[in-house]
């Protein structure tokens, strides 16, 4: 980093990724900070700036500083790593120490010590690194696969809320298990213990999370955040004037017939069916024939959806999948940023993202998605490009991923 370059960082000011520091902290509040980087996207310290930006310099000798920060890494936060130091001069000879943050997300969840001797837990917020709360340590342990919210127990809940029909439905005709009935069944219940859709709790079978959202009755009872809400605008704004609007509640997927046809929609069909009745359709001429087509291709709002309520964060309480369509796009915003250090560019290339596994499992059980990796790039990019020339813009950010499709 030269003198330009860190000045230039200095003059913008803290942020999320940016904390300024005097180096006669104590070892456990630095720790403290580098954790909390780590634990949201990494960043850079930069030791002897004053919080306004002020650049007072080392008090240490850089080689002392740098040693200083490697002790700190190596016996204050856990797991382990190895940051880049440098140090850069500037013109009155004050020396600024950058510690340089990774984005380390395979290794996630990061803890440092406290001064008392116990391991803690931090995140980012802002310009703050605060001691994360329960959810944030779930979401965290979630993002390093070390815990699958999808096969959390629901507990309070019981095997007579799922739905007796659209489960049957699922063991028989999708996974062709032999014909059983909902009640206690013990090779029913079997099944659905191997297969994660239940568990057992005090000698009870409880449904999971993933159970629930697939086959729940009430799905939104125990999962306030479960639902898409959908409008549609007459404009091209987020305003008063709805065209259309549905709160769609209740189990994920359908229940069909023997012969495959939908009896009851579940979400996901109810969704793609707001979206066909309200996107519109273009027409044109063609050797004197008229021809028309919807605005947009059903397969990549289809999958737009799936890929929503699939792998969205369902740690984030009370809030739903939002579908919104305006004049000129359809967006689809699902709560929660990409897990496990993708990114929207490994997304396109085919990189899996494996939030949910169980869930997008099942929903490729019916068919919902093609195979893991290549639903962006096939049905989202793809489709658009072959239906009007225009790729769709995918937007990650913090809190949400939103999936824009230009009509």
């Amino acid at each position: 980093m030269t003198e330009l370059e860190l000045r230039e960082v200095i003059r913008n000011g803290e942020g999320s990724g940016v904390e300024f520091k005097r180096d006669d902290l104590r070892e456990d509040a630095l720790a403290k900070e580098m954790s909390a980087m780590l634990n949201f996207k990494g960043g850079r310290i930069f030791l002897g700036v004053e919080d306004d930006g002020e650049i007072t310099g080392l008090t240490r000798d850089p080689k002392r500083a740098e040693l200083w920060v490697r002790d700190i890494v190596r016996n204050n936060i856990q797991p382990a790593l190895i940051p880049h130091w440098e140090c850069v001069t500037v013109d009155r000879g004050a020396a600024v120490g950058v510690v340089d943050i990774p984005d380390s997300s395979p290794d996630k969840p990061y803890k440092a010590r406290h001064r008392g001797g116990t391991w803690v837990m931090y995140v980012r917020a802002g310009t703050t690194s605060r001691v994360a709360s329960r959810t944030e340590e779930v979401r965290l342990y979630q993002s390093a696969q070390l815990v699958h919210y999808d096969k959390k127990i629901l507990y309070g809940s019981s095997i007579a809320d799922l739905d007796a029909l659209r489960v049957t439905d699922y063991l028989c005709r999708v996974q062709r298990h032999e014909v059983f009935e909902l009640s206690c069944n013990p090779a029913m219940l079997r099944v659905l213990r191997n297969i994660d859709l239940v568990g057992e709790y005090q000698g009870e079978f409880v449904p999971t999370v993933a159970g629930m959202l697939l086959f729940g009755k009430n799905p939104n009872r125990w999962l306030p955040q479960a639902g898409i809400t959908a409008a549609a605008f007459r404009g091209n704004e987020k305003d008063y004037d709805i065209v259309d609007r549905d709160f769609i509640r209740g189990p994920l997927v359908s229940r069909s017939g023997e012969t495959g046809a939908i009896i009851e929609p579940g979400v996901i069909d109810r969704a793609v069916e707001f979206v066909r009745r309200n996107m519109g359709s273009t027409a044109w001429l063609e050797a004197g024939r008229r021809h028309q087509r919807g605005a947009l291709p059903l397969d990549a709002i289809r999958e737009s959806v799936v890929n929503a309520v699939a792998h969205r964060d369902y740690t984030f309480e009370g809030t739903d999948v939002e579908i919104s369509l305006y004049m000129d796009r359809v967006e689809v915003i699902s709560p929660g940023s990409l897990p496990n250090g993708i990114t929207v560019e490994m997304m396109k290339d085919g990189a899996r993202v494996a939030r949910n596994g169980l869930l997008t499992d099942i929903l490729c059980d019916y068919g919902h998605g093609e195979p893991p990796g290549s639903g962006v790039r096939n049905r989202i990019v793809g489709s658009m490009i072959k239906h009007n020339g225009r790729e769709p813009e995918l937007i990650d950010d913090e809190i949400r991923f939103v999936v824009r499709l230009w009509k």
